[in-house]
């Protein structure tokens, strides 16, 4: 039984593994950002609850949705002062 190698094959396969190479890496990049984000946000509904527990004894909360989650996630300190600075603004 003779055993011959195929070229087209091989080229084909390392091919397909160059090509699953480089989306690995084109992707590895927005996942890690996504990620972070993630994290912030999960870290800003956390900061949300302690200035709604801290605030329930001046009569103050701020809403716990995504998008304050998210804004205090990605801004830090500056959205928290910011999202204070609207609610009072605007009488929410």
């Amino acid at each position: 039984m003779k055993m011959y190698v195929d070229y087209d094959t091989v080229f084909a396969y390392l091919a397909g593994i160059i090509i699953l190479f480089f989306l690995g890496k084109f992707f590895a990049v927005p996942m890690k950002i996504a990620v972070k984000l993630i994290f912030n946000s999960i870290l800003g509904g956390i900061a949300i609850l302690i200035i709604n527990f801290i605030g329930g004894f001046i009569n103050f909360s701020i809403a716990l949705n995504f998008i304050t989650a998210f804004i205090i996630g990605a801004l830090g300190i500056p959205g928290v002062l910011s999202i204070i600075v609207l609610k009072n603004i605007f009488n929410v």
